[in-house]
């Protein structure tokens, strides 16, 4: 006799177990990693917090200034001045340049290739889901959320009518084809579904997210934004040198901009006469004599209601007052004529600026000037009571000596250099020497400078010019998406199974349902096929009599 024994436990040892499993690919080469971070990379799971990083990075381009906008260049350096003790820190881990910031363009490329990888095969998938047959009917239906059973009477030797089982399956057929069910027939049962279109709803969903991804990445890598400021009766080419602030993104082409010229022949402001808004304003307008290639037309400009020329924007963002002078240095030569733009610097168009005289002679001269559109105080606190031309004044002090411009490097035109200049003082006096010229008043400088002459005002238009060409693609995905989520939310996916067998000289014929979603099947869709079945059933029964000897 054999005698069996039964084997010890094997005992393993902790150390060796540890060794033996492993969460991260162990040992199988360089493209099994690859595979397995590529895998890991394009999962739903990675995406999702690749989103949420993307999310809270953008938070702070919301909250701090940012270099490059066009519609504020000077934010970053009044949040410098205000703020000097923390702005070279921020400024350090790129946080006044947020979406031009290595790391921001990291967790977006990550995010780009990730979604690339989680959303092509998913689309795929749905897409083959969309063309697939419906499932073959179960074996047993009964277990089904809705179901029912009909029975009629099989076909007789003897007797007035008879049903076939292939006559039940035509007719079952039939009547799921006529509400539009795709329809299998196998094995004796009837596979029907519909709703399909909810799966490309899903697909246009998904699609809808990478193509939203690939608009914002090409506006970002080949759009532009910039900003210029335009004088009434001046013109401006769309060239970036004419351009006071130019914002290229990496891939721009700088050489191949729209070419378009255009000509402010006018600037129209309109404010609030009286009551407690007094000074707010009604309407601007800037009306364009503009050129591109061989058209020509007159445009306006008003908020809200930019000029497009192929796929370029232009929208007007602000406007103010450009004060006329003209300077005649001491030997009567003209030193500097035309207008200068003064900034705002509050609702009521308070506006400062600088002329620049390099050539004046004995001595070059710098101005500070300050405009008042509606003068109300003519002293040490002067400020404009409307921002309307009602008593318009220009305030000026004068500086004379090296405005460094021979030095090669590049000044604001809106601020002047005081470090080598000396102020002109009232002669006999230790006061500033500060004129104050109502229109074509001219006054004449200290120490034979020469003069200057306030010959009158224009108006100037501040223009935002933008190019993006993701914008397109944007709207795709725009509509994409909620053309995508409206179709998936409210069609109803949903499948009918019918299944028909003789049983004892019967026809019985087995009806149920499956939701293929969340929601439930429609409220008495089963008994209603059933009914139209049984209605044709009894249409088409036959009379059938035994034949005479």
């Amino acid at each position: 006799m054999t005698q069996l024994h039964a084997d010890k436990p094997h005992r393993e040892d902790p150390d060796e177990a540890a060794a033996t499993i492993s969460p991260s690919p162990v040992g199988i080469g360089v493209l099994g990693w690859a595979r397995w971070a590529w895998r890991r990379l394009t999962s739903m799971r990675t995406a999702v917090i690749l989103l949420t990083l993307l999310a809270l990075a953008a938070v702070p381009g919301s909250l701090l200034p940012q270099r490059g906008v066009a519609s504020d260049p000077a934010a970053v350096p009044q949040f410098y001045a205000e703020n000097p003790d923390i702005s070279p820190w921020l400024d350090r881990v790129g946080l006044f340049g947020v979406y031009a910031s290595p790391w921001f363009a990291a967790i977006y490329l990550l995010l780009l290739v990730s979604m690339t990888g989680c959303v092509l095969p998913r689309c795929a998938k749905l897409w083959r889901d969309f063309r697939s047959e419906p499932t073959k009917a179960p074996t047993r239906l009964d277990h089904l959320e809705d179901h029912r059973r009909d029975v009629f009477v099989g076909r007789r030797d003897h007797g007035e009518t008879s049903t076939s089982r292939v006559d039940a399956l035509e007719l079952v057929e039939s009547a799921l084809r006529r509400r539009r069910f795709r329809v299998r027939v196998a094995d004796g049962a009837v596979s029907a579904e519909k709703g399909h279109v909810r799966e490309a709803g899903n697909l246009l969903f998904h699609l809808s997210l990478l193509v939203l991804l690939f608009g914002i990445a090409g506006g970002r890598l080949y759009g532009y934004e910039a900003r210029v400021a335009v004088v009434a009766g001046e013109s401006f080419t769309n060239v970036a040198s004419q351009y006071d602030d130019f914002s290229p993104s990496v891939w721009t082409d700088v050489n191949a901009l729209e070419p378009f010229s255009f000509r402010l022949e006018s600037f129209e402001a309109d404010f609030e006469t009286s009551g407690a808004r007094r000074g707010e304003p009604r309407s601007f307008d800037a009306r364009l004599r503009v050129e591109s290639g061989e058209d020509s037309w007159t445009a306006h400009v008003r908020p809200n209601q930019p000029l497009e020329i192929n796929g370029t924007k232009m929208f007007l963002t602000g406007h103010g007052y450009a004060p006329v002078v003209t300077v005649r240095d001491g030997t009567g030569a003209t030193a500097y004529s035309g207008p200068v733009i003064f900034l705002p610097a509050d609702n009521n168009l308070t506006s400062d600026g600088v002329i620049k005289a390099p050539d004046a002679r004995p001595a070059q001269l710098g101005l500070e000037g300050l405009f008042l559109p509606t003068a109300a105080d003519i002293g040490d606190g002067a400020f404009s009571a409307y921002p309307d031309l009602v008593n318009p004044r220009l305030l000026l002090t004068v500086w004379t000596g090296d405005l460094g411009l021979d030095d090669g490097l590049a000044q604001s035109v809106y601020t002047l250099d005081k470090s080598r200049l000396q102020q002109v003082m009232r002669p006999g006096s230790d006061q500033p020497f500060g004129p104050q010229l109502a229109p074509g008043q001219t006054v004449r400088l200290p120490d034979d400078l020469g003069t200057v002459t306030f010959d009158g005002v224009r108006r100037f238009a501040n223009f935002q010019v933008a190019r993006d060409p993701g914008k397109e693609l944007s709207l795709l995905a725009a509509l994409m998406l909620l053309g995508g989520l409206t179709t998936s939310l409210i069609v109803r996916r949903r499948r009918v199974y019918v299944r028909v067998h003789d049983d004892a000289g019967t026809v019985v014929v087995q009806y149920a349902g499956q939701s293929a979603t969340r929601r439930g099947l429609p409220h008495g869709e089963i008994d209603s096929i059933a009914d139209d079945v049984r209605h044709e059933l009894d249409r088409h029964r036959q009379p059938h009599r035994k034949d005479a000897p």
